[in-house]
């Protein structure tokens, strides 16, 4: 019974989470991105907390790590791609 509520809860929140992300107009992208980055940071360090805690169940190790690499790889790539964005608003230097 909680699987189908745990399972009701991810699915509309994958809706939900689709409309908002597509409704944010471009100027807000850079700080939506940021915040992002944080809540992946977030994550990293709750899953090391659950990896370090709970060392007796394998399940629970191989999501846990399974959680730190997907957030990580999310949290880098994040941040490439922010860097990337205010790159783009640099002012280039031209011949003179």
């Amino acid at each position: 019974m909680i699987f189908l509520l745990l399972l009701f809860i991810l699915i509309i929140a994958t809706f939900l989470g689709r409309e908002l992300i597509s409704k944010v107009p471009s100027q807000l992208h850079t700080p939506l991105m940021s915040a992002t980055n944080a809540i992946s940071g977030v994550t990293v360090l709750g899953a090391l907390v659950v990896c370090a805690a709970n060392t007796d169940d394998i399940l629970i190790l191989i999501l846990s790590f399974i959680a730190i690499v997907l957030a990580t790889i999310n949290t880098v790539g994040g941040y490439a791609v922010t860097d990337r964005m205010l790159g783009m608003f640099k002012k280039k230097e031209g011949k003179k």
